[in-house]
């Protein structure tokens, strides 16, 4: 052990924060692990808190420490270090005097950060304490992700900040896509997005900056991203189109790809969309899991009842299945479960599917390619001479599709779909405006299932708030008195949500109802008609979710207003 490391350990013991044992698993696995500094083994072998751990070494090191949740930075200070530096010694800047600039790090034991951070800002630097994820969050947040690599790129000189990108060539505009500051700002743009459990990430050129947002838990929010990158707007949409296989000279229209890439050991497929807009090509980026675990039917959150009656409509022999709601509603999750409900080695199933957003062992899957001809009704053809017994259809679009589903399931196949409508009911009507007889919707349809999603309390922080039935319009009050709100905290990004939970209607098609659609009996009738034969809303179910402290009032009332 050096001289520093022994000082380092005298420190340790001196905070008296660590058992003995920890101590030695401290020493031990720095041992085993030499890239590994004293404040990680501390960190992770110690068996306390990082927060603590930086008390009790400032208390000793003279060294304060700052809360970055309740602290701002001095402006002046942010501008006294670069980007690249702040990035690479992972510090905050956060005041400044005549004499010294005080940034905030991680590590107390680590002397070389003043030493190289002087030599930039031009005086001396004083160290402060924080743990390292404060810390992180608060450089995106104050500097902007991926901020050190367009600084690199303007300071260059190659692309100044007064440059107009937008009039480049075609070769420029090849050669700024390919270009590492912009391939790394991407690839991290990219990276945080998966980090914080986006589904999308939509880049959008606004008349003073190019603003890029992060669709979590069906929100979207805003990504802190450094000023000056709305000059280099052209060469970060470039990168993505090259990325996706896109024409990057045609900017006239709306055009579609696909990018695949690894992250973390995970595959993750990226579809992507470019739309022409008046600033330039607006990007939407939807992030897929290539493969891997599917959700479990069994944890969907079925109640007891719709649980029975889509387990017993699935594993028909024949007939169709709708699942409805809108576009985000997580209906092809749904879907996709119950594929892999009824996947068995004696079942065939085919899907056609636009885009194939999952791949699933043990089925086939066709991405259809309307600009040769291959749409939803030219598989569902093909289909039908492939010897399937169960079939699923992304969606039913056109009246086309929907007389060759209704007619495959009439002669003796299982048929998986989605439709969009506003609920359960409203796929009678919709499927009869498309053209399809009345009577072929009664003998085909099985059943139909609406469904949206909300967003799950974090059980971290969440709150207990007092029952008020006003609200509910129940017909019989709740087992338990109490219900949660939001609250926030660091684990949920003070959101008071993380992850979310689908809410459902199942109607499932009997004799009545099946009178109900050949008198072309409106949606409402069909609804009340259902829910005399036990269907609940998707605000019902709402509630039963609220009550199991799951969701809270105000995401109910906002997922299913008007319902």
């Amino acid at each position: 052990m050096d001289e520093n490391s022994s000082l380092s350990m005298t420190i340790l013991k001196a905070a008296g924060i660590f058992s003995d044992a920890a101590l030695t698993r401290i020493i031990n696995e720095r041992a085993r692990n030499p890239g590994m500094t004293l404040r990680e083994a501390c960190v992770k072998f110690g068996g306390v808190k990082e927060q603590e751990f930086l008390e009790a070494a400032g208390r000793l090191l003279g060294l304060a420490t700052v809360d970055l949740d309740s602290r701002q930075p001095n402006t002046d200070a942010l501008t006294r270090l670069p980007a690249s530096a702040v990035y690479q010694y992972n510090v905050l800047p956060f005041a400044l005097d005549q004499s010294s600039l005080t940034v905030v790090a991680c590590d107390p034991f680590d002397t070389a950060i003043a030493d190289g951070l002087r030599l930039i800002a031009g005086v001396a630097v004083k160290i402060a304490l924080a743990p390292k994820e404060d810390i992180e969050k608060a450089i995106k947040k104050y500097y902007g992700v991926g901020a050190d690599a367009i600084e690199k790129m303007i300071g260059e000189g190659r692309y100044s900040v007064d440059d107009d990108l937008g009039a480049m060539t075609k070769i420029d505009v090849n050669e700024m896509g390919e270009e590492a500051s912009i391939v790394k700002f991407v690839n991290r743009i990219i990276v945080e997005a998966d980090r914080q459990g986006a589904t999308d990430i939509h880049i959008e050129p606004q008349e003073t900056e190019l603003r890029i947002r992060y669709r979590i838990d069906g929100m979207l929010h805003k990504v802190d991203v450094p000023p000056q990158l709305n000059r280099l707007k052209a060469a970060i949409i470039s990168r993505i189109k090259v990325m996706a296989n896109l024409d990057i000279a045609e900017k006239r229209l709306p055009m579609d790809g696909r990018i695949g890439i690894t992250v973390g050991g995970q595959d993750i497929d990226m579809r992507v969309s470019t739309m022409p807009a008046a600033y330039g090509e607006s990007v939407s980026i939807r992030l897929l899991a290539k493969s891997g675990s599917f959700v479990r039917m069994d944890d969907l959150g079925f109640n007891a009842r719709d649980y029975e009656v889509v387990n017993r409509i699935i594993h028909r022999s024949n007939g169709i299945f709708l699942v409805t709601g809108p576009t985000g509603s997580g209906k092809s999750t749904s879907l996709y479960s119950f594929l892999s409900e009824v996947n068995k080695i004696n079942v065939r199933i085919m899907t056609a599917e636009d885009p194939i957003e999952y791949h699933m062992a043990g089925i086939n899957q066709v991405q259809m390619q309307s600009d040769i001809g291959m749409t939803f009704a030219a598989a569902l053809r093909a289909f039908l001479r492939q010897d399937p017994d169960i079939i699923m259809v992304g969606e039913i679009r056109d009246t086309e599709t929907a007389e060759i589903a209704i007619n495959a399931s009439l002669t003796g196949h299982m048929v998986f779909s989605t439709l969009h409508t506003n609920d359960a009911a409203g796929a009678f009507p919709r499927l009869i405006d498309m053209g399809v007889e009345p009577f072929l919707i009664a003998s085909a349809v099985a059943g139909v299932m609406g469904q949206r999603l909300c967003r799950r309390l974090c059980t971290a922080c969440r709150q207990e708030a007092p029952l008020d039935l006003k609200y509910y319009n129940l017909a019989t009050p709740p087992a338990s008195n109490t219900v949660f709100e939001p609250a926030g905290c660091d684990i949920c990004s003070h959101t008071g949500y993380k992850g979310r939970r689908a809410l459902f209607e199942v109607l499932e098609v009997d004799e009545d109802i099946e009178g109900a659609i050949v008198r072309r009996e409106n949606a409402t009738q069909i609804r009340n008609l259902a829910l005399d034969k036990g269907m609940k809303t998707l605000r019902e179910d709402g509630w039963d979710k609220v009550f199991a402290g799951v969701t809270s009032v105000k995401e109910i009332l906002r997922v299913t207003e008007g319902k």
